[in-house]
């Protein structure tokens, strides 16, 4: 007896070593899921409310228990929470007495970061109104489009957005809009300059019975895609939505005693809904700068005790290539948290700037699927396990570049591919995980849907996204559809290009595309890159790097030299119009360069050149 009770208690003291060499993750993925099950729960709580509980009855909860906590820091200026709740009251009172606003109605905010966005969204909120929330950097065609698409009776604007809303007021005054800018005067007829009337208005709360009306469901927001194919589609987002985004500040790791620093616009779902609401959620302290300086970024996190930062895009990188200084790892920021950093700069963003935790996080504003690398591991940006699968069905699928659509099989249906495949991802579309579409857009709500995938009748959320899991459950990003592109018979995902680029000491930035070539099918690569300051650009040097490194289709054939990458507002790379411009040297004045197989180097991109390839003289 005792043998076998000496064995038993070997084989429990054993039973952790063997747990974990099978399972490594198991621990962060219990705690995960806790976390998750904790959150819906509370969910649930929130829609059986009545009326339901939304981000801002959590404001006013925060209102309540902390008043005099910074709620806003902004330019040496602090508001609390208290605050915050008095001046956001004023603003309601002011637009309701001035505009009529209703429960139900719509009204645009066009403005950039700064506290005054926050307290009218608040107010917005208090009246029972959906905000849509317009991109500061569109004008004429593409703002009207956006105002109008939401179907809004108000625009709000910041004072320093008169010239924009000047340009299209004639189209405002003609569909009778009432147009508010927060100024302290404005001349212009048609638009009522709003500071005044916010400084007379009360400041006593507003009654509830305002927004009684309001469900989980109802749209908080309209949010707006970046529109590089076209104009912006509104993403509706609901308060459930809301929610959920609101979250993953939590499931990050975020506590009540952190102070998050928000730079990215609050027009779109990453500095509003990942920072403003989430930070709402956990009742933490926000520093919200106008917009991103990488030579100021650790200053103010040193100056205002930064605890959390978010990224997106290019972000980390601009942050690695600025000079290094004896202060880089002088801060307290312990927590980044965002989406689109590289494994090689997410390395070298720890090496120089210390034990910062990053939490790479993947979703669409539009989109029914998000992914929480919670583990850390560097470059995955996701993590998946059967439970979160059977919550919120997805499957990745064979995608066929060529013919720009999934495969099928011989019934008719779409094929899953295997582990450490990549693959188009798919959301199934359910109660749980709905697809709200865009703002009176069918047409695009239902290009988004992906009907028949598996069986007949089922409908997913098509995601355009290209992603690869590996055996251990790591969703890593690939590419987008319309990004990757064939030639030669081969799909080439740009992202593995232009990790290979930067490679190169004196390429700072690589946008990789694919153009048409005529006489050809698919398109050949061409990459827009930005030389680092004070270097020069070797046609030699990159001959020989990508030669040894990419295989010969990959290669981009074609070099063009820019000042600055364009950029969309959220710091993703636009491809659309520089495939479109393609490889005429008469046409860009940018230097151009090409690739050259018997000289072994890229030379510059002549009229000869692309002529002989136009009609066919010379090979590709």
């Amino acid at each position: 007896m005792a043998a076998v009770f000496y064995t038993l208690l070997v084989g429990l003291a054993l039973l952790p070593l063997l747990l974990y060499s099978r399972f490594p993750y198991l621990l962060q993925d219990l705690r995960y899921l806790l976390k998750g099950i904790r959150i819906m729960t509370r969910l649930r709580r929130f829609k059986s409310s009545v009326p339901c509980f939304t981000v801002l009855d959590c404001f006013l909860e925060n209102v309540r228990k902390n008043p005099q906590k910074n709620f806003i820091v902004f330019e040496d200026q602090s508001f609390s929470y208290a605050e915050a709740e008095r001046l956001s009251n004023r603003v309601a009172r002011a637009v309701r007495g001035r505009c009529g606003v209703r429960e139900g109605d719509t009204v645009a905010l066009f403005m950039g970061n700064e506290p005054l966005f926050v307290w009218t969204w608040l107010a917005l909120s208090k009246l029972g109104c959906t905000v849509s929330l317009l991109n500061t950097n569109i004008r004429s065609k593409s703002l009207l489009h956006c105002f109008s698409c939401c179907r809004a009776k108000v625009l709000i604007a910041g004072a320093d957005l008169h010239d924009a809303v000047e340009d299209v007021l004639p189209v405002l005054k003609e569909q009778e809009v009432c147009v508010l800018l927060m100024a302290d005067h404005c001349d212009t007829d048609g638009i009522v300059s709003f500071n005044e009337e916010i400084k007379n208005a009360s400041d006593e709360p507003l009654p509830i019975s305002l927004r009684s009306k309001v469900t989980i469901r109802s749209p908080a927001l309209y949010i707006y895609t970046s529109g590089t194919t076209g104009l912006p589609k509104a993403a509706v987002i609901s308060h459930e939505r809301v929610w959920l985004a609101s979250f993953l500040q939590k499931m990050a790791g975020v506590s009540s005693d952190d102070i998050i620093y928000i730079y990215l616009p609050l027009y779109h779902s990453a500095g509003f809904l990942m920072g403003l609401t989430g930070a709402i959620e956990r009742g933490i302290t926000v520093v919200l700068r106008r917009k991103f300086s990488a030579s100021q970024f650790w200053k103010d996190c040193r100056k205002y005790d930064v605890t959390v930062i978010q990224y997106i895009g290019e972000i980390m990188r601009y942050l690695c290539n600025t000079p290094k200084a004896d202060s880089d790892r002088v801060h307290n920021v312990r927590l980044a948290f965002g989406n689109g950093i590289r494994a090689d700069t997410w390395e070298e963003f720890l090496q120089r700037f210390g034990d910062v935790r990053i939490c790479e996080c993947y979703g669409a504003t539009e989109g029914n699927i998000g992914f929480v690398n919670y583990v850390g591991k560097i470059g995955a940006m996701g993590r998946v396990n059967l439970l979160m699968k059977k919550a919120s069905p997805f499957a990745l699928i064979k995608y066929d570049t060529e013919k720009e659509e999934p495969t099928r099989d011989s019934r008719g249906f779409c094929v899953e591919v295997s582990t450490g495949e990549t693959g188009l991802l798919v959301s199934k579309i359910t109660k749980v995980a709905p697809f709200t579409g865009y703002a009176n857009n069918q047409q695009q709500t239902d290009k988004k849907k992906l009907r028949n995938v598996f069986v007949d009748g089922d409908v997913y959320f098509n995601s355009g996204d290209l992603l690869k899991i590996d055996h251990e459950g790591f969703v890593y990003f690939q590419d987008r559809i319309g990004d990757t592109f064939r030639w030669k018979g081969e799909n080439v995902a740009t992202t593995e290009v232009a990790d290979v680029l930067i490679m190169l000491d004196f390429i700072e930035e690589a946008n990789v595309y694919g153009v048409k070539v005529p006489g050809h099918e698919g398109r050949i690569g061409m990459t827009a890159v930005k030389v680092m300051e004070g270097r020069n650009f070797s046609g030699s040097a990159m001959f020989e790097h990508v030669e040894s490194l990419l295989p010969a289709y990959a290669r981009p054939r074609f070099i063009r030299i820019q000042g600055a990458i364009d950029l969309t507002g959220t710091f993703k790379q636009m491809k659309v119009k520089l495939s479109e411009e393609g490889f005429n040297p008469t046409i860009i004045r940018d230097p151009l360069y090409f690739l050259d197989d018997k000289k072994k180097t890229y030379i510059p991109m002549t009229e000869e050149i692309f002529n002989s390839i136009s009609d066919g003289r010379l090979r590709l």
